[in-house]
């Protein structure tokens, strides 16, 4: 299988890889960065994050991309698309904090939305939170998100669902 990169106005989105884990390392074993994720998380299982990142593709037909920035080649972050087993489909995504604040989350999830519709050819493209989230719920309701479900997840909780639209003219 082949994972598509994406190219926007500043940022590539490209298939993880060994070279990108310097960011899933500092984000995942950052208690403050990664606390909306699970973490803090160790060494070893900020790799297993990685590894299954990159597996999801080969695994679903579809995953994150690595967040590269154009202008100096650094990795900040991840965005694209996540189901456990178990879960729905999501749009997900996260930034190293040095990286947030400045549209990167926006600009590359509407990179993922626009690829999911028009090259996967999904229907809909929902996305979900925990309700302390204020930033990923704020960035949902920027995209254009609706809240359309209030759910109940394997996990126990119950989460707001989002569906999140095409941009116009791509579907």
């Amino acid at each position: 299988m082949s994972i598509p990169t994406i190219r926007t106005a500043g940022l590539d989105l490209v298939a993880p890889s060994a070279e990108c884990w310097g960011a899933y390392e500092r984000f995942y074993t950052s208690a403050e960065a990664s606390r909306a994720y699970g973490g803090p998380l160790s060494v070893g299982a900020a790799w297993s994050r990685l590894s299954s990142d990159l597996g999801s593709w080969y695994l679903q037909g579809f995953g994150v991309w690595a967040i590269q920035r154009q202008d100096d080649g650094g990795f900040v972050g991840t965005c694209g698309f996540w189901r456990g087993k178990g879960w729905p489909r999501e749009l997900t995504w996260w930034l190293l904090p040095e990286a947030r604040g400045g549209g990167i989350a926006t600009e590359a999830s509407r990179a993922a939305i626009d690829h999911a519709y028009r090259v996967f050819r999904w229907d809909s493209v929902e996305t979900y939170m925990n309700d302390d989230n204020q930033p990923a719920r704020a960035l949902a309701i920027r995209l254009g998100g609706q809240r359309v479900d209030r759910r109940l997840f394997p996990d126990g909780k119950e989460r707001d669902v989002f569906l999140l639209p095409p941009a116009v003219g791509s579907k």
